[in-house]
Parts: structure tokens; sequence; C-alpha cells
């Protein structure tokens, strides 16, 4: 037995095994071929004579059980059954380690063509709810996530028209229920009565076994009644080639349409709000400066929900101050590699202009006293000469004017000033607008600089 095992262990890691690939299956041919080596082993004893034991071994049997020498051939024999199912046994474990290894370590893409597999995501499984790769269930998704896509592109219509417009006439007669008394979003839930419901469920049903029915012949999508786009219009038969690009805009657009009614649900149940301001925001500052296309009035966090003018100004001085030093702070990333200032940062320390390294190594290069002098400055700025005025508009300094430039201990020209009230504002709203997407900028280039340590034309210039 022990013999017989250890013979197992080295076929395990024998060279014939090891030169097998781990993915090929073991045929049942395979399994039998093991089986008939191992049982052949193990009673080569029965039909080989064995050398007679000594007589001490003789005397050992007979403890165990033995009644004359002369049974110790039988015993050979008999002990050649249990080694027959050891060895069908040990075929059978490798049977199933082969079968084991069998088992793909990926994913299953059988579906990487079929439509709706675009950029950014292309083939997007994260469940592996296709590795199967069962056509038929396939198949079903699809149409089911069209289904719902579409569904969800009228929902999400459906949010946004009854702010604007609304059925005349009654919902509900009897009830004297008119449709402009339903209100919008989930509150239309409780004010609808029952026999509403019915009529919606009745039309639903008659949708999916009639008209918008899927049939076996057609591509996902395509109910007789309604067409490729579930449109009536095109009622006819879909080419799925010839209409590839827009099949996949509708897919992609009913997949927005879903995350897009998720949040307006959210935001309606959160915060009860289904009117304008759902999508445009609202707030008592809609007309100030800096709102303007594309986003207009944009707020996510609602900072200003609480219309208080003082911390509105307050929070636009900030964001002027930030955008001019990051406007400033980009041009500084730029300069540099072009020209450096001549003589010595630092006589005492021998460390010139020239010495000191762009970007974020800059920062442990400065000796201490260059910080010192970084601070007084910039405590000197703020406690003078950017000192806000509470009569004048955000970042309208005495001296500088309202894009911050003027007289100075630097500059000695009067600020910039503008008669014509449009010429103003549109300059305002541009300074404001350059700000942000300085400030934008600047972290790109600090993140860049950080990550990868470029801080030449590279950065800016992708061909250089």
């Amino acid at each position: 037995w022990l013999n017989f095992f250890r013979f197992c262990q080295r076929s395990s890691s024998s060279p014939i095994l090891a030169t097998m690939p781990s993915s090929a299956p073991l045929s049942t041919a395979a399994v039998a071929a093991a089986a008939a080596a191992g049982a052949l082993w193990a009673s080569s004893g029965t039909f080989v004579p064995a050398v007679r034991a000594p007589a001490a071994a003789e005397g050992a049997g007979l403890l165990r059980g033995s009644t004359s020498p002369g049974a110790a051939p039988s015993a050979a024999g008999a002990s050649a059954l249990p080694c027959l199912a050891a060895g069908a046994g040990a075929a059978a474990l490798l049977a199933g380690a082969g079968r084991s290894q069998r088992r793909p370590a990926t994913s299953c893409r059988a579906f990487e063509n079929e439509l709706g597999v675009t950029l950014p995501m292309k083939y997007f499984d994260p469940l592996g709810m296709a590795k199967d790769g069962d056509a038929e269930t396939f198949r079903r998704r699809r149409v089911a996530e069209i289904k719902n896509g579409r569904v969800a592109m009228w929902a999400c219509m459906g949010y946004i028209a009854p702010e604007y417009f609304r059925w005349p006439g009654f919902c509900s007669p009897s009830l004297d229920l008119k449709f402009s008394d339903m209100p919008n979003g989930i509150a239309a839930l409780y004010k609808m009565p029952a026999e509403g419901w019915a009529q919606i469920g009745i039309f639903i049903a008659y949708l999916e076994l009639f008209p918008m029915r899927q049939e076996k012949d057609r591509i996902p999508g395509d109910a007789p009644g309604f067409g490729k786009l579930g449109v009536p219009v095109f009622a006819r038969k879909c080419d799925a080639e010839g209409s590839r690009r827009s099949l996949d805009a509708e897919i992609n657009n009913g997949r927005l349409a879903m995350v897009a009614i998720t949040g307006m649900v959210a935001q309606n149940a959160y915060f009860g709000t289904t009117g304008s301001e759902m999508w445009f925001g609202a707030s008592a500052f809609e007309g100030e400066l800096g709102v303007q296309a594309p986003v207009g009035f944009w707020d996510p966090l609602g900072l200003a929900a609480d219309g208080d003018a003082d911390n509105f100004k307050r929070r636009r001085a900030v964001e002027l101050k930030h955008g001019r030093i990051c406007m400033l702070a980009c041009v500084g990333y730029i300069v540099p590699e072009y020209f450096r200032w001549p003589g010595y940062l630092s006589p005492a320390q021998g460390i010139k202009f020239s010495d000191v390294p762009h970007g974020i190594a800059a920062v442990s290069k400065v000796p201490l006293e260059g910080w010192l002098q970084i601070g007084l400055f910039l405590g000197h700025y703020e406690g003078y000469f950017f000192r806000q005025d509470p009569k004048r508009a955000p970042g309208d300094f005495e001296g500088y004017g309202f894009l911050g430039a003027g007289k100075n201990f630097i500059f000695n020209f009067d600020p910039v000033e503008f008669k014509d009230p449009e010429v103003r504002k549109k300059k305002l709203a541009a300074e404001i607008a350059n700000g942000r997407l300085a400030m934008v900028a600047l972290s790109a280039m600090v993140f860049q600089n950080g990550t990868v340590g470029e801080t030449g034309p590279a950065m800016w210039l992708p061909s250089a």
C-alpha cells in the first residue's frame, strides 16, 4: 500500500503528465488506461511467484490471523483487490483534476459584435451575465433593454413637458379632476384614481400583446406594429446592417435615459423638485455675472440656495481672486521653460534662478528665507492692495480696477475702465470664465507634473 501511494504521488508529477496541456480533457479511454495500468501493477503479485518470506515474516503473518504459512499466496491475491479499487480511484481523481482544469478562467464574450457594443465602454458585462454564451437569453435581455430604454426616454420627457403644457379637459369627470390639477412627478401616483390606473394597465397589456410583441424573425426591438425605433412610421421590417448606426444610437440613448430617469425620480423623492430647477437649477442669483452658456447657472451643491447676498458676494470675490492667481500660475508653468531671471535666488547659498527646477520640484529647492519673502508679499497684497471694499463689486480693488490691474509698487498705470455697460459686462464675464478655465488647467498641470514628472513644452505642445 505504501509503495502504491508513493507511485501515485510520483505519477502526478511525472514528465509525461507535465507535458499534457492543462486544458486538455482526459477522455474516457485515458481514464480506463490509467485504471488498467494501476490494476496490472497491483495484481503483479498474483501472477508472478513471490519470494518466500523469512520465518520471522511468517510468524508476523500468524499474528494477523493466518492459519498456516501456506495461506500467504491467497493473501497476496486478496490484497490485489483493494489495490485494484485504489487504482480506479486514482484514475477517477486524475479525471476530476482534468475536468477542473478545463474550467474557463475568463468570461465568454460571444456577443462582442452585437449592437450596443460602442465606445467608450465597448463590450461591458461586469457581472458576467452573458458568459454562458446562451444566444436566446442574450436576445431576451436585449429586448428588455431596448423596451426599458424607450420607456425611460418617454418618462424623461414626461417629467419635463407637464411643466410647460397640460392636456385640456378632465382626467376624471366624475371626480371633477382636471389634467391641470394633477401634480407632476411622484405626487401624481397618489392623485390618479383607480379607474385611471386600470386604463393604463389595459393599454400597456394591449401594446405588449399586439403591436409591440416581439417576433422571432425580427431583430430585438423591431416590433411589427412599430418598427426598429419603436415609432409606427418605421413599421416595416428593419435592415440590421443598414440601420446599425441609428440602432446603436437608440440603445445608447435608452441607457442614458434609464440613468436620467433614475436621477429625476431620486431628486423628486428626496427634494420634492419637479420643475425647471431640476434640469436648469434655480437661485436668486441667476442674473449675476458668470451665468453663461453652456451650463447657465451651475450650483450642483446648492451653496447659493439660501439666497444670502453677502455669502454670494464673498464667494464671488474668492472665485475671482483664485481665477486671477491660476491664470498667472499657468503662465508661470510655461515661461520658465524659455526665460529665467538672471542672478542669484540666494547669494548666501549660491543658488541661481537658473538652478531652481521647474514645477513641483522647486518647492523643495527654495530656501526658508524665500518662503518668508513670498508669505510677506502675499500678506501685503491681501492686507493693503487687494483689500475688498464692501461698496465695490467683487474683484474691483481701489487702484487696480475691476480686472485686477492698475497702480501698485511694481506697475504705475491707471486701471482699465469701460464706459459702455454692455462691454464692461462682457469683459467681466470673460474674466470669470477664463479664471475658471485656468483653475482647471492648473490642476491638470500640477497633476501631470506630480504623476508623470513632465514640465516642458510636451505638457502643452504634445508634438514637442
